[in-house]
């Protein structure tokens, strides 16, 4: 394992971070997680020099903490700095605040190193402020209640700034940065000014939430026939994340030992400026190439169709195609509910797997449409004026 420094904490962290977020599960639930896999695996990742473990109030419908805080049993927790998330879009006083972070802790059964306001944008910023989260959160660091304090972002770079500048207390922030999205919401530039500010960068989505790792369309996989090194595509994302030495930890939401095993070992093969600079102009190209065609190789045959619960797959993968390309536009989720019924949703998908045996491309709808219901029916977008 490689390690990396964490802002100005003078700790080093692995280059590798487990991300409790996409845990094996049992069945279809999300929120039913297989524990002696989940365990076994993060065990796994600590044994080989993994020293970060995040997780979140929400992750699996509430039960990752409490899978986190048994797979840190046995010694383990010695080993790993852990991290969490207040869910600050169910806080309306302090008295909330209270309230999710003693549950939090009951959960985890175990001490907190880095609490993070989860998801900020402008307006869960404001509110918070409004209420007195800092003040909070310095009581609660006076009480020992969790050591560093840390936010997670999903919003524009100005707005990243002005939360960076309007606490001098931030350890760290965590931010969305891949290959692809490196200008998206924070981007490159948030990144260095909060390694300038002094404060660890922790990266999500380093693989684009497993859109970089699947068979893509056509026209990138030629891109990818060119690449002048044998790596798997997410370890070339994973590689490009480490290369920036602004980056202090790049989480990976890993689902299977295999995937541990892997980005366990691309991490050793991980280093700061390493890729050389045909490396990075190919990686560029590659970039280019999903922004101009998406990140999924449909071509639209319908094969997939008629799907038993009705669920309009070709239209749900073509929109989410076109989510991505245009820099998530939320005017394509305006589209998503002006084109698909409500009978005819992501979220009717019983995961039965029919489509993905017809599918002459071998894509992995069942996952794609997973990630079409987050993205798209979370809630229906205001009318366009």
């Amino acid at each position: 394992m490689k390690y990396r420094n964490f802002g100005k904490l003078g700790w080093r962290v692995s280059a590798l971070g487990f991300g409790a977020m996409r845990l094996p599960i049992t069945g279809k639930d999300a929120a039913k997680i297989n524990e002696p896999k989940a365990i076994a695996m993060i065990r796994f990742a600590i044994d080989h020099g993994v020293n970060y473990v995040d997780t979140a109030y929400p992750y699996h419908g509430g039960n990752s903490e409490a899978l986190v805080g048994k797979a840190l049993e046995d010694g383990y927790r010695e080993n790993v700095k852990l991290a969490t998330k207040m869910p600050t879009w169910l806080v309306d006083s302090q008295q909330d605040m209270d309230k999710y972070l003693e549950e939090q802790l009951k959960r985890l059964n175990t001490d907190i190193d880095f609490y993070l306001l989860h998801g900020l944008t402008e307006e869960r910023w404001q509110k918070l402020e409004a209420l007195g989260v800092i003040d909070w959160a310095e009581k609660k660091m006076d009480e020992g209640k969790f050591r560093y304090l840390g936010f997670s972002f999903h919003d524009e770079y100005e707005v990243f700034k002005n939360i960076i500048d309007s606490c001098r207390h931030w350890t760290l922030c965590q931010i969305q940065y891949n290959y692809v999205d490196s200008e998206y919401q924070a981007g490159t530039k948030g990144l260095r000014y909060a390694s300038e500010k002094g404060l660890a960068v922790v990266v999500m989505e380093p693989i684009a939430g497993g859109r970089l790792a699947i068979k893509p369309p056509k026209q990138v996989q030629d891109a990818w026939n060119q690449a002048p090194a044998a790596r798997t595509q997410a370890e070339w994302a994973l590689l490009w994340v480490w290369n920036q030495p602004e980056v202090s930890v790049a989480l990976s939401g890993m689902s299977t030992m295999q995937q541990v095993k892997e980005n366990v070992r691309t991490a050793g093969r991980s280093g700061i400026s390493k890729l050389t600079r045909e490396e990075l102009s190919f990686i560029n190209q590659v970039a280019l190439k999903y922004k101009s065609v998406g990140f999924v190789g449909c071509t639209g045959c319908k094969y997939c169709l008629p799907c038993p619960e009705g669920v309009n797959i070709t239209e749900i993968v073509s929109l989410y195609n076109e989510f991505y390309v245009k820099n998530m536009d939320d005017e394509v989720k305006a589209k998503y509910w002006e084109h698909i019924t409500p009978e005819s949703q992501a979220k009717r998908c019983a995961a039965c797997g029919k489509c993905e045996e017809l599918c002459p491309q071998q894509l992995p709808i069942r996952d794609i449409l997973r990630r079409a219901v987050w993205i798209f029916e979370q809630e229906q977008p205001k009318p366009r004026e």
